[in-house]
């Protein structure tokens, strides 16, 4: 179809356009050297497997936003076989004859698909063009403090997703329409291409010669533009169609509840840019800008400064507009002078909802987990944080409490715990802070060791040599701190015989199934599983239990973490109530606010609205609900104190879900002496303050 002249420009094009988008993808790829080692090549052929599997079921997008989805599928699907229409439309430009139209059926399908998935990608595209630019969803705006690099959220990155969505309509369109010349031309329409043939017709009047330069131009417009386009891809959000199955194939593949090693121990976590593992700086142009992961996070909810979107373009249109200068030798400026700021750092829950949901693979929280790993090691760390930090460091708990009080709760049953480090048992019940040493907690721990003690389950406790697991230790930074929690713990462990760990906190349950290693080599398991266990082999009897409606929320380190989804629902149900879900549920459960450290820290200035509150009126917005049920230590802490605060005392009642099969068995928990185990004033002194938040 092209002339001599016109085939030697676009070649020309070509190795120009080739040669500028080359040298942008290999600055790239020397960009994410700089960042530091990170193990994600192990079973590589089958990463990328799964990783595409995953791209071409746009399995990944369809986690969240339906309708938003299936725009994006359009526009996808469609693209993607828009390599082969891209590919027959060079055939036809450089061989003479060369034409589709009218040439057999399997010509006649592939034409059909071209026609159809051409009107599929503008409709797509003009979908996410309105909703971005005229509906103007909240979930698409950031505040104006977070896009420190971008500018605006009406400046960087709405031009980059007008730029590609106006070349996207370009080129398809053009494309479309060069077809519809062709049909005019030729004097018929073809039934292999339906809507093509319709918009010829509007052209059937038109001289030979003007639809011929049509064609010409369409063409031009299509593949051209792509030359055109390609330059600016490596800067572009459009990047993340390479980027994106390679981020996915190198994923971390370790549990999710296992933070990386510390790289550098002279010098842990990160300053600068480079001082992030490389998969970190990979993520930068990954993102598609969509703020799926803003959207999930309770931090962002709550009104704090954080922004896991912001925090992965900042990053982006810094390394845009200082490569060179960093491919020099240069030095990245602190990530908290232009990725994102202390505040925000230190607002994360850790609740991995933003890795869960992002749709190209990017991990922000692990980035905010580097950094408090590094500010932690300079002792930056916030006041309150760092008196938390002292009593587990010189306590072993959270509370500031004697080793000797931890066992105190104990005192209200009317049977001896056996000692675990004294005597062989069955099962090792490792407690947990929250449940050893909080009030409202210490009743649901009473709770538990009747329902086992009733069914004849052997299990112990290390009293006084139980430490605190470190789950939330470790993420606040303090690496050294966790080690040495971790080495105390496994030497207690390591003194005893037990051949199952099970514990009432999922925060616990993570930290011992998972950071723990060679430390911990017996099963770990959450306590909704071992008594789920114990029902279904009628080892527990239930009975009549309670009823009326409730509903269940998803720990962050039970389900998100560790996909223990099932058997609490399964036990709810079990003990005769009737479970309604909160929209928010299983994978997109939405967090307390506790984790992370969290809990041991003041709300921040400017909190519009707490996670756990935003929670609790969720659970109203069911109706007629009997019941919040809750399977965490902290859980219970953090809800109960919602239901007040929102005004829903005596409205809803937060349980937990133990204390649904207490009563299907008959066992009732009377508080007895063992209830008070936070000294009162004037007591000792070895009280020490309560956590801050909760």
């Amino acid at each position: 179809m092209l002339g001599p002249t016109e085939r030697i420009a676009f070649l020309l094009l070509v190795i120009v356009c080739g040669g500028l988008a080359t040298h942008g993808f290999l600055r790239i790829a020397r960009i994410v050297r700089l960042g530091k080692a990170a193990e994600r090549t192990d079973g590589l052929a089958g990463r990328l497997i799964n990783a595409l599997i995953d791209v071409g079921l746009q399995r990944t997008i369809a986690k969240a936003r339906p309708l938003v989805s299936l725009a994006h599928g359009f526009v996808f699907f469609g693209f993607s076989f828009y390599i082969l229409v891209n590919v027959n439309d060079l055939i036809e430009a450089y061989v003479d004859g060369w034409t589709t139209i009218g040439a057999g059926t399997l010509a006649g399908v592939f034409n059909l698909l071209s026609d159809l998935f051409s009107v599929l990608i503008l409709i797509g595209m003009l979908s996410l063009l309105v909703r971005r630019f005229v509906a103007k969803p909240k979930t698409l705006e950031f505040n104006s403090n977070v896009l420190l690099q971008a500018k605006a959220a009406g400046g960087g990155v709405r031009r980059d997703s007008l730029i590609v969505g106006v070349f996207i309509l370009i080129h398809v369109g053009a494309r479309w329409l060069g077809t519809a010349f062709h049909l005019a031309h030729n004097g018929h329409g073809d039934p292999w291409l339906p809507t093509a043939s319709v918009v010829a017709q509007g052209f059937a009047g038109m001289s030979p010669d003007t639809l011929e330069l049509a064609m010409h131009i369409c063409w031009w417009l299509a593949m051209g533009l792509i030359m055109v386009f390609l330059p600016y891809f490596p800067r572009s959000k459009h990047l993340h169609l390479m980027i994106a199955p390679l981020n996915l194939a190198l994923h971390k593949s370790t549990p999710h509840g296992e933070l990386d090693d510390v790289i550098d121990a002279s010098a842990p976590g990160a300053k600068t840019l480079t001082d992030l593992p490389w998969p970190s700086l990979l993520d930068s142009y990954s993102c598609i800008m969509c703020n799926r992961c803003q959207e999930v996070c309770p931090a962002h909810e709550s009104g704090t400064p954080l922004s896991p979107a912001a925090l992965e373009i900042n990053k982006r249109y810094w390394l845009n507009a200082n490569s060179s200068s960093l491919l020099a030798g240069g030095e990245s400026p602190m990530l908290l002078d232009f990725a994102t700021s202390s505040e925000a750092v230190w607002s994360c829950t850790t609740c991995y909802a933003c890795v869960e949901i992002c749709p190209v693979g990017n991990a922000p929280m692990f980035d905010l987990v580097e950094m408090r790993r590094s500010i932690v090691f300079e002792g930056n760390a916030p006041d309150d944080l760092a008196e938390v930090l002292r009593s587990l460091d010189e306590k072993g708990n959270s509370f500031g409490q004697s080793a000797r009080r931890r066992a105190k709760w104990t005192r209200g049953l009317d049977f001896k715990i056996p000692d675990a480090r004294k005597q062989p048992v069955e099962y090792l019940w490792f407690v947990g802070d929250f449940a050893s040493y909080d009030p409202q907690c210490q009743e649901i721990s009473r709770t538990v060791a009747r329902i086992l003690h009733a069914a004849g389950v052997d299990f112990g406790i290390l009293y006084e040599g139980e430490r605190s697991a470190g789950n939330d230790v470790r993420r606040t930074g303090e690496e050294g701190l966790f080690e040495a929690l971790t080495e105390q713990n496994v030497e207690t462990l390591a003194a005893c015989e037990f051949e199952r760990i099970f514990t009432t906190d999922p925060h616990t349950f993570n930290a011992l199934k998972n950071e723990y290693g060679d430390g911990v080599t017996v099963p770990v398991e959450h306590y909704t599983t071992l008594l789920l266990r114990l029902v279904e082999s009628e080892e527990i009897q239930l009975g009549d239990g309670s009823r009326g409606k409730a509903t269940y929320h998803d720990p962050c380190f039970l389900g998100r973490y560790n996909g223990g989804f099932d058997a609490p629902r399964a036990l709810i149900e079990a003990c005769g109530t009737e479970l309604v879900e909160m929209p928010r549920n299983r994978e997109q459960s939405f967090c307390c606010g506790a984790g992370g450290g969290r809990i041991w820290m003041k709300d921040q200035d400017g909190i519009t609205e707490r996670p756990s509150d935003n929670r609790i009126r969720e659970a109203m917005s069911l109706g007629a609900i009997d019941y919040f049920v809750v399977s965490c230590p902290k859980d219970l802490t953090m809800y109960r104190d919602a239901v007040k605060s929102t005004g829903n005392d005596g409205k809803i009642e937060v349980r937990d879900i133990v204390e649904f099969v207490a009563d299907a068995m008959g066992l009732n928990d009377e508080p007895g002496d063992g209830a008070e185990a936070i000294p009162r004033a004037g007591d000792e002194a070895e009280a020490g303050a309560a956590p801050a938040n909760g």
